[in-house]
């Protein structure tokens, strides 16, 4: 049984060594545990730092693409490296790295597919009350659309089963956590969450320089993921406010003419047109959502087609790797 570990950096010559000190190097199950570093660009002695501490692999992005991007990356190395359980970790030493072994246990026992470390949000001083409870609410987006019970979506302490990892499709630019989490959940994988500790912070986030980026792209990502995983639900929910803004018009035209007696043509035909047009919009949101729920049915479709070539590129590659 391989484990590989896979930490994404982006200049984290300072707070590397400390993450890669207390990483586990023997595991009860584990014949193997190899780390790998998805360097994202970095610009400082982040890849001089991870040879002087005997980092097993080092995968090179020649320019910042994000976490995302770094993510994706790794899965695929770990998976051609012949990674059993892959282990996400941050390079800033936010998790503590002891806790490896409560994340592989449920996959080793065969109880899991995926395993994502629980922070004790509320404890953690470094997190602003705008930040704890966006986290709060992503955390219900995301256990509504993926049918999941997990209170720490964005948690990227976590662990895969190499049947997991196939089936991982990131497309989000910013972020792997919300959407992976959701594709697990209706893929039907077992998702389990244990408590895991956190360590004081050594530096500030680089995914968002400010609060209001970090909620809007929050906000974004979850209407985006809404939509994109709740086609129907998203736009018959946007049509009923037209709808209901037209039909309010349409009452209140009929309050003007027969209730008060008004003899203002012009507020007639400002209510008649205005309602009118609302419900016009949202009869044409509503077919948006009829196709974009057709749509849907292909995505899934070609999730499962891409699923089977991954599978089969990867035993075509471990043969031409044994050749």
């Amino acid at each position: 049984m391989k484990l590989i570990i896979q930490i994404p950096c982006y200049n984290e010559e300072k707070t590397l060594p400390i993450t890669l000190e207390h990483l586990p190097q023997k595991i009860p199950g584990i014949d193997e545990i190899e780390i790998l570093i998805i360097n994202d660009g970095s610009t400082d002695k982040t890849i001089e730092v991870a040879k002087k501490n005997r980092v097993n692999h080092i995968v090179n992005i020649n320019k910042n693409k994000g976490l995302a991007n770094a993510f994706r990356v790794g899965i695929q190395n770990c998976l051609e490296l012949g990674a059993d359980i892959i282990v996400n970790t941050d390079a800033d030493n936010q998790y503590k790295g002891e806790d490896v072994e409560k994340l592989v246990k449920p996959i080793l026992k065969g109880q899991s597919d995926i395993v994502i470390g629980k922070r004790d949000i509320e404890s953690i001083n470094d997190f602003s009350f705008i930040k704890k409870k966006l986290q709060k609410l992503g955390s219900m987006v995301v256990k509504l659309i993926s049918k999941t019970d997990i209170p720490d979506v964005t948690s990227g302490f976590r662990a895969y089963s190499r049947e997991a990892a196939l089936r991982m499709n990131v497309l989000t630019k910013y972020t792997y956590t919300l959407e992976t989490i959701i594709q697990a959940g209706r893929s039907g994988m077992i998702i389990d969450s244990i408590p895991i500790r956190t360590n004081k912070k050594l530096r500030e986030s680089r995914l968002f320089n400010s609060t209001w980026k970090y909620i809007y792209h929050s906000i974004d990502t979850m209407i985006r993921i809404f939509a994109f995983y709740e086609p129907l639900k998203f736009f018959v929910f946007l049509g009923n406010l037209f709808m209901l803004f037209g039909v309010s018009l349409g009452i209140r035209f009929l309050i003007l003419v027969y209730l008060v007696n008004s003899n203002n043509d012009r507020t007639y035909i400002v209510s008649v047109i205005l309602g009118a047009s609302m419900i016009i919009i949202a009869m044409l949101v509503y077919v948006i959502g009829f196709l974009a729920d057709v749509i849907n049915y292909n995505r899934k479709l070609n999730e499962k087609i891409l699923y089977n070539i991954k599978k089969m590129k990867l035993r075509e590659f471990f043969k031409n790797d044994k050749k």
